[in-house]
């Protein structure tokens, strides 16, 4: 495959953009910092206040608390019934037959930039580049930037082993902090030759015609919509138990939720991979933040703010749904601890935010982002009250939950359970695989699990706020990952002469 090459002072300059692009024009939105100076007054004066109310009146402090608790429960789960119900609504998923995809002419497609970061992926290197020359669009069209990190040598030796491809390039991103995959877009995304503009995760399968279905809803659809986010589910659903929770809670996402929140006009927190954008829009945003672990909700959330629109393509990308709890855990609490991060960084100016997503949207972006990993870390506390009083029936348990709290507690603990157990059975029976069903019913396991990466997401937001904890990928069917004597002599590697088949980048100037 060929390398894009990049003179020293150049690649430096794109990389400062690809750090700093969104901290240095619109910082109040990068998660560049935690808090700002008006938000860690406002922590200082509440912790300040939580204090002196616990000492003068515990009591009553601890049920305030547990009754602001109950009704962000309650809230959530109104709110996630209401956007389900909203996603059965006819055209909230964007569907493109083949016919009218494949009727398009080759001549009147635009070029479809495809990003594809991978960092200590070699084992998935080969997978790859056979999903990705699966696509059907013209190779002259098509400009693949397959972005490494320019140290991971590994992953470059097999990438640069793959041979020549038409449309096909390594891009070597140079070593710099914060090294995160939002990085690599960006500077991936000052390469890129398309007006549309797509990111793909190394181990994906894209559907086949997914660019042309892009490209047709696109020209259907107003100008307005500056992104289109694919459906995402998993090749290996059934591998073990938690791969089987992990498919039923991507179809609920990817098909109730996300779908509902277009439907109510709803900020669209996006999905990692298989999300299409049109690259003047994404260039005048500044692009990804480099800072938060989870760019991709942030990225939905801006957009809104700035009156695009995103909409749900009918097109599956496939995924490795992660078999291991380890590696599971590392995935979510990073994606909690990025939605902690989006969270704040839209309250530093909740005013301004109100007025940008109008008054139902930032209620559904604290309910939907802030709230779902809040709950999820509150979780714990709830189940151990509730374990707590069926063992002894502790009195200072009765004393915090007085008949108001008492009740909405218990519509949350039933009604809510019940229809958060009700949705993941639907979604299991929707998919036709009957081995989900029963993993379905089992879900409440998976719940914990979710609590768990929530504690360990809080604790990172605080001690790690920037640090992106790697996912192992090839772990499908026990192929584990490659080491350096797994593969031969490296045709390109840090510090060795590239192959002489080279593409030099032209002259870039900052967007």
């Amino acid at each position: 495959m060929r390398i894009a090459i990049v003179e020293p002072e150049d690649a430096q300059a794109r990389l400062a953009w690809s750090r700093d692009s969104l901290r240095t024009g619109a910082s109040d939105l990068s998660a560049a910092r935690l808090l700002d100076r008006r938000q860690r007054s406002v922590l200082v004066a509440t912790a300040v206040v939580l204090v002196a109310a616990l000492v003068l009146d515990a009591t009553d402090t601890l049920i305030a608390l547990v009754a602001i608790a109950t009704f962000l429960y309650l809230a959530t789960v109104l709110h996630r019934l209401r956007i389900t119900v909203r996603s059965r609504q006819e055209g909230q998923i964007i569907t493109v037959s083949p016919q009218r995809a494949r009727a398009i002419p080759d001549a009147d497609l635009p070029i479809y930039t495809v990003l594809v970061p991978a960092y200590r992926e070699p084992e998935v290197i080969h997978a790859l580049i056979t999903n990705l020359r699966a696509l059907e669009y013209p190779g002259d069209k098509l400009d693949v930037k397959l972005l490494l990190e320019a140290d991971d040598e590994l992953t470059i030796a097999e990438a640069a082993r793959q041979g020549p491809i038409p449309g096909f390039e390594i891009v070597l991103v140079p070593p710099g902090e914060p090294r995160t995959k939002p990085k690599a877009l960006n500077y991936g995304l000052t390469l890129a030759r398309g007006e549309l503009v797509t990111i793909y995760d190394a181990e994906d399968q894209p559907d086949p015609l997914q660019l042309r279905r892009a490209v047709a809803a696109f020209a259907a659809l107003p100008d307005d919509v500056a992104c289109l986010q694919g459906l995402l589910t998993y090749h290996n659903a059934d591998q073990n138990l938690i791969t089987r929770w992990f498919a039923i809670e991507y179809l609920m996402w990817f098909t109730m939720f996300l779908p509902g929140l277009v439907a109510t006009d709803a900020p669209l927190p996006l999905g990692g991979t298989s999300n299409h954008m049109r690259r003047r829009v994404l260039e005048g945003l500044g692009a990804w933040d480099p800072y938060n672990v989870t760019e991709d909700a942030d990225l939905g959330i801006r957009l809104h703010r700035h009156g695009w629109r995103c909409a749900v393509l009918g097109s599956v990308t496939y995924e490795e749904a992660n078999s291991d709890f380890v590696n599971w855990m590392k995935q979510r609490s990073r994606w909690y601890k990025g939605y902690l991060q989006t969270w704040l960084v839209h309250l530093r100016d909740p005013g301004a935010a109100r007025r940008d997503l109008g008054t139902k949207g930032f209620l559904q972006f604290n309910v939907f982002v802030g709230g779902t990993p809040l709950l999820a870390f509150l979780n714990p506390f709830f189940w151990a009250l509730t374990l707590l009083w069926f063992a002894g029936g502790f009195s200072f348990i009765h004393a915090l939950f007085p008949a108001p709290v008492y009740y909405a507690g218990l519509l949350c603990w039933s009604v809510g359970n019940l229809s958060m157990l009700y949705l993941t059975v639907l979604a299991a029976r929707r998919s036709g695989q009957p081995s989900l069903v029963l993993a379905a019913c089992l879900v409440p396991a998976y719940w914990l699990m979710m609590s768990l990466s929530a504690v360990k997401a809080v604790w990172q937001l605080v001690f790690s706020t920037s640090f992106w904890e790697k996912t192992t990928h090839g772990l499908t069917n026990g192929h584990a990952p490659l080491t350096r004597a797994d593969l031969p002599a490296p045709t390109f590697a840090a510090g060795i002469e590239p192959p002489q088949e080279t593409t030099p980048a032209a002259a870039w100037v900052p967007p």
